[in-house]
């Protein structure tokens, strides 16, 4: 695609040629006592925030010396207007049922069981309801991953479902079929606390349009799912509402923050959830989980009335259980909103899926000197994948990007700026001990210049994307989806309880994921392999070019037998993963949930 197809699209210009140079940060680990203590101290005193600011290297963007040659970018959005067909097909793209008797169950086999009579959408909410309520006892088994059902509208959705099959006229695919949404957008008769004890629903009272697209199309949102407290860390501990842990291997983290709709489908309980992502809040549960997890170009997918806490980094999108669903979720949440609702979502095209027969560019870009910062197990998966794609025909260079430690400084500083922004002063004092420390660094020390830099920056970033995408046409800008094989929980239930602050860590884990947020590109996770030690699954991430999510989706539905390589499978056998079933997408220790629900649900 060419520039002249899109609005405000960056001017091409390749970057200064700087050598890629990353020091891993010197930030202190707080938990339990110390970091209560740490965290009001943080609070109170202005000259600790300054230090730990300092230590944390922010202050290194103003200094970049290039910068005085590119004006600011404060908003990343980039909007295709060419595509040639706005035929609304999207909800009727085929989705194939599960592969094997120990793949998750997609949309495709709740709607062929439907239709055949053998299993109705209201058996399906009654065996679900009780693994996930928390406001009954006893609690659900899978509960922790939930922080609301409203049980009686479920119910009635059920009811509506079930009777549209029973005619013969069910709305489509989506119909009746099981979803879950993060607690970050607006549900009639939910509530909104974006993970903490506040309430952020602002007075209103309404459905985010892309959850109303799902609920349009049939589906059932059977609850909201849990979340990093204001999204701000990628492990998903929240003393406030629980921690779910990782379906895997229950001593990892399932990641953030949207680590709730990770658990809720990589445990095998709905095959879609509803995942924001400021930086791989999407992507990374997505890894961690062995799950798809798509994070659309910035302003396409529109949550309006909900508002994002970082306007300028977030986005909605799905994750799921398969590519198949992956795709289906997206293409009906991303259908435009009336101008009248959202101005920038509305300017974009129908997402249409790509023509079977078209010609597509194959070329896999890599930053050598990044991809290697990655720890063993991911690398070597990441190896693996590389090669699958290059035998696919995918060409592999290399490229190169310029301030990318840099750059993953520019977008922390601005997310967190745009947090902080959204948070009283007198509310900090109610968040959890490491989100006082962080609001507080945000609120008070971020100074004008620096956020001004950063969005220099961010302009430097994209034109030289710009530039890349123009030299390779197609170009996928392919790495691990994070360089750690899963995040252990090291201080066991003590910090599930009180709390983590491990700055060293989360900056590590984001290492790949902030690029795409901070310039508005698309991008997604895909499940490649599993670490050798935990069992944990490892990611394969891709990006690409703004507007071009369906060539991302290509690219995964390209690698999904990469699973499926001897070298890919899990490499132990006991209460987390099993490494004799081939294509392996769910734990075995879960494996029955998905056996369970439909089993129940038929016999009822």
């Amino acid at each position: 695609m060419s520039s002249q197809a899109f609005l405000n699209y960056p001017p091409p210009r390749e970057g200064p040629s700087v050598p890629y140079k990353n020091e891993t940060q010197s930030i202190p680990v707080f938990r339990g006592t110390p970091l209560a203590i740490g965290a009001t101290l943080i609070h109170n005193i202005g000259f600790i925030q300054s230090h730990i600011w300092r230590n944390a290297g922010f202050g290194i963007i103003r200094e970049i010396p290039h910068l005085s040659q590119y004006a600011g970018r404060y908003d990343p959005t980039v909007i295709p207007i060419d595509n040639a067909s706005q035929d609304d097909s999207r909800t009727t793209a085929p989705v194939e049922r599960r592969k094997g008797d120990h793949g998750y169950y997609t949309s495709a086999d709740y709607h062929a069981l439907y239709s055949s009579g053998e299993l109705t959408p209201i058996a399906v909410i009654e065996t679900l309801l009780p693994l996930i309520r928390r406001d009954v006892q006893p609690v659900g088994k899978h509960a922790t991953a939930f922080l609301e059902s409203q049980s009686d509208a479920i119910r009635a959705a059920a009811e509506a479902s079930a009777e549209r099959y029973k005619k013969g006229q069910p709305l489509g695919p989506l119909d009746g079929v099981p979803v879950a949404v993060k607690d970050e957008v607006h549900i009639t008769g939910y509530k909104r606390t974006l993970g903490t004890k506040l309430d952020f629903k602002h007075g209103t009272d309404a459905t985010s349009w892309c959850v109303k697209q799902w609920l349009d199309a049939g589906a059932i949102v059977i609850g909201k799912t849990t979340m990093h407290e204001l999204g701000l860390d990628t492990t998903n501990n929240n003393p406030n509402y629980g921690t779910p842990k990782n379906p895997h291997n229950k001593d990892y983290y399932c990641g953030g923050s949207s680590g709730g709709s990770g658990y809720a489908v990589g445990a095998g309980l709905v095959p879609i959830a509803l995942g924001a992502d400021g930086g791989g809040s999407i992507r990374i549960p997505s890894s961690f989980c062995g799950i798809w997890g798509l994070k659309p170009s910035h302003g396409r997918v529109s949550g309006a009335p909900s508002l994002s806490l970082a306007p300028t980094v977030g986005v909605l999108g799905p994750m799921a259980a398969s590519i198949d669903d992956l795709a289906l979720a997206y293409r009906t949440m991303a259908t435009p909103a009336p101008a009248s609702e959202d101005p920038i979502s509305s300017q974009f095209p129908n997402p249409v899926p790509a023509s079977s027969d078209a010609k597509r560019t194959k070329t896999i870009g890599i930053v050598r000197d990044w991809i290697d910062r990655a720890e063993g197990p991911v690398r070597a998966t990441l190896d693996r994948a590389l090669e699958y794609y290059r035998q696919e025909g995918y060409t592999i260079v290399d490229i190169s990007i310029p301030y990318l430690p840099e750059g993953q400084r520019a977008h922390a500083l601005t997310i967190m700026a745009e947090i902080a922004s959204g948070v009283d002063a007198s509310q900090i004092r109610q968040l959890t001990a490491p989100n006082k420390m962080l609001v507080s660094m945000g609120m008070y020390q971020i100074t004008a210049q620096d956020l001004l830099a950063s969005q220099r920056l961010r302009n430097l970033l994209m034109t030289h994307l710009a530039h890349l995408f123009k030299t390779h046409p197609g170009l996928l800008i392919v790495s691990p989806t994070t360089p750690i094989p899963g995040w252990h929980i090291d201080g066991g239930e003590a910090d599930l309880s009180r709390g983590l602050s491990d700055g060293k860590s989360s900056v590590r884990n984001m290492e790949y994921v902030w690029l795409a947020n901070f310039t508005g590109c698309p991008s997604i996770s895909c499940p490649a392999g599993y670490s050798p030690d935990g069992g944990v699954p490892i990611g394969v991430m891709a990006m690409s070019e703004w507007g071009t999510e369906e060539e991302l989706i290509a690219f995964a539905r390209d690698g999904e037998a990469i699973l499926d390589l001897p070298g890919s499978r899990p490499q132990r056998e006991d209460e987390g993963v099993a490494s004799t079933m081939k294509g392996l997408r769910i734990p075995s220790n879960d494996a029955s949930v998905w056996e369970d629900v439909i089993g129940q649900a038929k016999s009822e």
